[in-house]
């Protein structure tokens, strides 16, 4: 159903994406926007069993085109540095294939609590918990992972 790797000597290995994933702080949720035009937006998110999770307004652009059509694609990138005398970039970069979903329940707080810890950095506990508890303001949306990879330039494989 999804393709092979064209470049495949650049593909990375399952733990390697996974840890661009968790290591990563913003990534671009692609779907299908408003007059089937594709609508690419970048976001804040954590990897979380194996899943992205992020937060969003219960209304807008975003959410309209995931309950249209859950089908997604998010990707980011982990390196991107510029070698100007070789007129290339050496980069790695990691994208997932998967369907949107509301979080509910058990998840939902899970999931919520894990993008608190990721961006909360050093906050004292108390305000962490507060701002968990203030979690009903927006959705938390799940992509349920279907197909993943990352790669890297090929300067990186020699």
């Amino acid at each position: 159903m999804f393709r092979e790797m064209r470049r495949c000597r650049q593909l990375l290995s399952t733990e390697e994406t996974a840890a661009i994933m968790k290591r990563c702080t913003n990534g671009v949720l692609a779907c299908l926007g408003d007059e089937n035009f594709p609508y690419a937006v970048p976001l804040s998110y954590v990897y979380y069993n194996d899943k992205i999770y992020f937060h969003t307004a219960k209304a807008g652009h975003k959410i309209d085109a995931i309950m249209k059509n859950p089908k997604v694609s998010f990707s980011v990138i982990d390196e991107d540095t510029i070698v100007s005398e070789e007129y290339t970039t050496y980069f790695r970069s990691a994208i997932a294939f998967g369907k949107a979903r509301i979080a509910e329940g058990d998840e939902l707080s899970e999931a919520f609590r894990a993008l608190v810890e990721k961006y909360s950095g050093n906050m004292p506990e108390e305000a962490k918990y507060k701002k968990i508890a203030e979690c009903s303001q927006a959705y938390i949306i799940a992509i349920d992972v279907e197909h993943i990879t990352s790669k890297q330039a090929i300067e990186y494989v020699k």
